[in-house]
């Protein structure tokens, strides 16, 4: 990739889901013109561990100078996308209830390494949110508690183990989901607590996981008014760049969430989201569904650029962090095969669950 960037490498910044368990000529076609930074994968692309190992090498390949992110969501608990042999660990909260930070770095090793095995290059977890309203469902037992250092200290440990493992860590949802009522999934919530609040709550695990030199970062699709009045963090050039570039000191990639989630699109199209997410200071615009508004994103932010909108050094600079995270990626340690299902793995789930009801 040249230093500047070109309307056609555009597709770079994009992570985007596919709709089978194997690339067939059409997946293979659009994914062809789009070359996006990335593919998500979800249930819908895992059948058992030798067609999901294919399809990743078949991922991989597309590009092989410049292979494909390839990450999915595996918190443990109820956000599970494998089912077994993989492994099905606990949820963040049961892990939290142990008082072992050290159980939450062998869940990372452990996930890890049966991710690593099958070809995944990203986990999109910890979950850095703090569990701070009881009726929130969309994060719920996601989180690691209610004690932001306890959230700190287990997130990071799991962030580590994953990263041991081979696999690149992804922490979300900055600036904080945990006090929310509305599910971004459905509509767009807003966060109405005050600044001192949302700084002595919600920052300091993600303040821990940047000390730790954490890959990657998710952004909520939330309003936080004390913040910034207008805008959901996940398309806020003050959340994004202001408090998390600059105030906070993180390096690494921003990744927005799903741009198909109804936060965005019962409020705005897809497209003019992505244009808006990368102006604003995200590097990976994740979206998960369909690709052909995978497509109308990509073609939307390419006329930006053409016509000044989006500025050539913010995407050489998103370019810049994502090639790094691909640069890291080739240097992972080899594992010994296979790790999937692993009795010890089995083992660690029965540990967590004992010392969680003691």
């Amino acid at each position: 990739m040249s230093n500047r960037p070109s309307p056609d490498d555009i597709g770079l910044c994009l992570m985007v889901g596919i709709p089978n368990p194997t690339l067939d000529t059409e997946t293979r076609r659009i994914l062809a013109d789009l070359q996006p930074g990335g593919i998500i994968l979800f249930q819908r692309n895992y059948t058992d561990p030798d067609t999901l190992r294919a399809l990743c090498t078949d991922i991989h390949a597309l590009a092989p100078e410049h292979p494909p992110l390839i990450a999915l969501d595996a918190e443990g608990g109820r956000v599970h996308r494998l089912s077994p042999p993989f492994t099905h660990f606990p949820p963040a909260l049961q892990i939290g209830q142990t008082g072992s930070p050290q159980l939450a770095y062998e869940v990372g090793v452990a996930l890890g390494r049966e991710l690593h095995s099958v070809g995944i290059d990203i986990d999109f977890a910890p979950v850095l949110d703090v569990y701070s309203n009881p009726e929130n469902t969309v994060i719920g037992d996601r989180a690691f508690g209610p004690d932001p250092q306890r959230v700190a200290e287990f997130g990071c440990a799991l962030a580590a183990g994953l990263r041991a493992a081979g696999v690149l860590p992804c922490g979300k949802h900055f600036p904080g989901h945990g006090a929310t009522v509305i599910d971004s999934h459905d509509d767009l919530p807003y966060d109405e607590r005050d600044r001192t609040i949302l700084e002595a709550v919600d920052l300091p695990p993600f303040q821990a996981a940047i000390a730790q030199e954490i890959e990657l970062l998710m952004t909520a699709h939330v309003v936080y008014p004390a913040l910034d009045p207008q805008q959901p963090a996940s398309l806020s050039s003050v959340i994004m760049n202001d408090l998390l570039r600059k105030r906070l000191g993180f390096q690494g990639v921003i990744v927005s969430d799903d741009l198909e989630m109804g936060a965005i699109v019962r409020h705005s199209s897809v497209a003019a989201a992505a244009v808006q997410a990368l102006s604003a200071g995200a590097d990976l615009l994740l979206v998960c569904r369909s690709l052909e508004r995978a497509r109308s994103a990509r073609d939307a932010c390419r006329q930006a650029m053409q016509q000044g909108v989006l500025a050539e050094e913010r995407v050489t600079e998103a370019q810049r962090r994502i090639e790094r995270l691909k640069q890291r990626l080739a240097d992972r340690p080899s594992l010994p095969l296979p790790a999937i299902g692993a009795p010890e793995h089995a083992r660690l789930v029965d540990t967590i669950v004992r010392q969680a009801r003691a």
